[in-house]
């Protein structure tokens, strides 16, 4: 089950953040985040209370979550995007992360397609997001998904320096039904 996120989920969410960064400062994954920096449980606050912050839930676990808003960073506007997309018709995913204990069980993919029928509700085809180029394994899943790389802005990134930000979209006609 994917619902909105609310205070009581607070916790859960900033352990799942805190096991990928243990993850990433042993070298056992490539994300590019910074412990203290991004994301952290403050980021996940902010996002619960601008009521954009969504969790999947099993067998009363929260086992991933996800910012989905129409807010395009900064950064988008440096991307050479495939389509000129009207802002009203955007929507972006943000910080999608699967506790890593529970990798591997598509849990990922599912949040992506609940992401779509979610743009598509709310009158959005152009679907935006992002990750750090080092991150392979999300490359290799949006892609998989049908996801197009336009381009990768270099920037500063929630507070982390010199992040080759890789943009990425897809134009909806209709969610596929994976």
């Amino acid at each position: 089950m994917i619902r909105k996120a609310g205070l009581q989920d607070l916790k859960e969410i900033s352990v799942i953040y805190e096991h990928i960064h243990d993850l990433e400062e042993a070298g056992c994954v490539s994300i590019g985040w910074v412990r203290g920096v991004y994301p952290t449980e403050k980021t996940a606050h902010m996002a619960i209370n601008m009521g954009d912050m969504y969790v999947m839930e099993v067998e009363g676990k929260i086992v991933a979550s996800a910012r989905m808003n129409q807010e395009q960073v900064p950064e988008y506007s440096d991307c050479k995007w495939e389509n000129d997309a009207p802002d009203d018709k955007v929507m972006v995913l943000h910080t999608l992360t699967v506790d890593p204990s529970c990798s591997r069980k598509g849990y990922a993919t599912e949040f992506v397609r609940f992401y779509e029928r979610f743009a598509l509700e709310n009158g959005c085809i152009f679907l935006r997001m992002d990750t750090n180029e080092k991150n392979t394994v999300a490359r290799k899943l949006y892609k998989r998904l049908g996801y197009k790389e336009p381009g990768i802005v270099d920037c500063n990134f929630n507070g982390i320096p010199n992040v080759k930000l890789v943009c990425l979209e897809k134009v909806l006609t209709e969610v596929a039904s994976e």
